[in-house]
């Protein structure tokens, strides 16, 4: 199996492409380093490769962020051994069931629905190519909240593509959007 890595826009972030689904039902998870990992035990077993902070699997894709005090030529081979390894081990990456539960509890308003498909269509592919992805929260007096997730949390251009990018598009197509804030 081999596993292809790429930069993102945040240093401290690699995003690893194993060319195989890495969740299959749509669901991200993002864990980060004081989870208890119940859901994964791939996150579990990268949690102790020393210097990782947070792990986001995506559908075809996995980002990494590291502690800025390390450098990727220290850990990266530990990485992606542990991955492959996994991956031919044929081992869930979550336990999907419970991420499919989370989603299905809440109804959305028409507008709350039409952000979640202007999201959903327009703005998490393109986020996903940088490996991040960007997860609705909730819509409340006029302000959209939004999870950045992967590559996006703690990116330096994490604020100019939420306010320049996703919030512009969100105020031209939706009307009733004034701003739009990070969890």
């Amino acid at each position: 199996m081999f596993i292809q890595t790429q930069d993102t826009p945040n240093p401290n972030t690699l995003k690893f492409i194993p060319g195989i689904d890495v969740i299959k039902h749509g669901s991200s998870r993002q864990f980060n380093k004081n989870d208890d990992c119940k859901e994964s035990s791939l996150a579990k077993q990268l949690f102790e490769i020393n210097g990782i902070e947070s792990v986001f699997f995506g559908n075809d894709f996995i980002s990494i962020t590291k502690n800025e005090n390390i450098n990727w030529d220290e850990i990266k081979t530990f990485i992606l051994s542990n991955l492959v390894d996994y991956f031919i081990a044929g081992l869930p990456v979550v336990n999907e069931v419970n991420t499919d539960k989370k989603k299905k509890n809440k109804s959305n308003s028409k507008i709350e629905e039409q952000i979640i498909e202007l999201l959903d269509s327009k703005i998490r592919p393109a986020v996903a190519q940088d490996g991040g992805d960007i997860v609705y929260n909730k819509f409340e007096n006029g302000i959209v909240y939004l999870e950045l997730h992967g590559a996006c949390q703690g990116c330096p251009s994490s604020t100019i593509t939420l306010k320049q990018g996703i919030e512009n598009m969100l105020k031209h197509y939706i009307p009733e959007v004034e701003s739009v804030e990070s969890i």
